[in-house]
């Protein structure tokens, strides 16, 4: 008998090789000091470089996976399971031991043949990160994978989803099984935009899959992409593109969409089908107070699912996420401090 865990969180499965960076190193692998890519061959020495820093930092990591370890901290022990793929390897004991030390169960599938464990080279600039992800193993779950009994019987215990946009680029199909059956049986599936380059260059899968969407989660910089990706008037109108995003057809009509836009120090923007758009201003912090930034969106969405699963309104799951984000800025990484417990 599978355990049925409240919270189903799947993506790409990393760790963080997390290192401060300058401008000049940004500029030699023509990388941007706010921005998440994926890796391509003129990425490769960047990897064997970092590690040689004296002020590398490993951290478990993958969007998902950490918005799941900041869910559970606060939710009752075995609430929220993390799927993923990973090698056989060191790095794959590592984030298990990383998800264990925050209470999270993790079902890792175990890729053959030699690939590696994911990795993510975090460069911090001041209060900004670029990160640059090489897949590896990660990228090789499948539908079938996620079909298999293991797997979809952790999915049919849960009641709610969470997805990260970048798993997008690894099992659209795969996503899509998770969708319709939330769909099908009126729970709550929610995904993360998680990138600029996710509607900028994966914009049919995305618009696949919005219609299953119950939640939408971004910042002010994909709310652009996404915009100008689908030809909309104002780009940087965030309020207006989420509008544009929660009015969008949706399958299973018994659950509004919410449509919530992070926006770095200002206000956080949710958006609702009926026009409706509310404002919350975040958890104010002296700048140098701000120890890294880098996972403080992962950090909101855990604090805000986290209230979702115990049946809380859309005002306390925002406060929720303002205050796990706020905790992670003041630490190096997404980690997540000791005084974050269930509440």
């Amino acid at each position: 008998m599978t355990h049925s865990y409240p919270l189903f969180c799947m993506g790409n499965p990393l760790l963080d090789i997390q290192v401060k960076a300058d401008n000049e190193l940004l500029a030699r692998y023509n990388l941007k000091s706010n921005d998440a890519i994926l890796a391509d061959e003129s990425h490769m020495s960047l990897y064997e470089e970092i590690i040689q820093f004296h002020d590398v930092i490993y951290v478990a990591g993958g969007a998902s996976q950490n918005t799941a370890r900041g869910a559970q901290r606060l939710l009752p022990a075995k609430s929220v399971v993390y799927v993923g793929a990973t090698a056989d390897d060191k790095f794959s004991s590592q984030l298990v031991a990383a998800a264990q030390a925050d209470g999270l169960t993790t079902e890792y599938v175990h890729i053959p043949g030699g690939i590696p464990t994911g990795t993510c080279a975090a460069l911090i600039s001041g209060h900004d990160r670029s990160l640059v992800t090489k897949l590896s193993a990660a990228e090789k779950l499948t539908v079938d994978h996620i079909k298999a009994d293991r797997t979809w019987n952790l999915v049919k215990g849960a009641q709610f989803y969470y997805i990260e946009g970048y798993f997008l680029t690894v099992t659209p199909e795969g996503i899509l099984e998770i969708a319709k059956h939330a769909a099908a049986e009126n729970k709550t599936f929610t995904m993360n935009l998680s990138a600029p380059f996710i509607p900028q260059f994966f914009t049919k899968v995305l618009d696949e899959v919005m219609p299953y969407m119950d939640v939408v989660f971004g910042n002010e910089g994909e709310a652009e992409a996404y915009a100008i990706a689908h030809n909309l008037p104002n780009p940087k109108d965030v309020k207006a593109v989420a509008t544009y995003i929660a009015k969008l057809p949706k399958v299973n009509a018994q659950r509004e969409r919410l449509v919530v836009f992070t926006q770095g120090v200002n206000n956080t923007i949710v958006a609702k089908a009926d026009g409706s758009i509310s404002e919350y201003p975040i958890i104010a912090i002296p700048e140098h107070e701000i120890v890294d930034c880098n996972g403080a969106g992962d950090a909101f969405c855990g604090g805000f699912i986290a209230k979702l699963v115990q049946g809380e309104d859309t005002a306390a799951s925002i406060a929720k996420g303002h205050y796990l984000a706020h905790a992670v800025i003041q630490q190096v990484g997404p980690t997540y401090p000791a005084h974050i417990k269930q509440d």
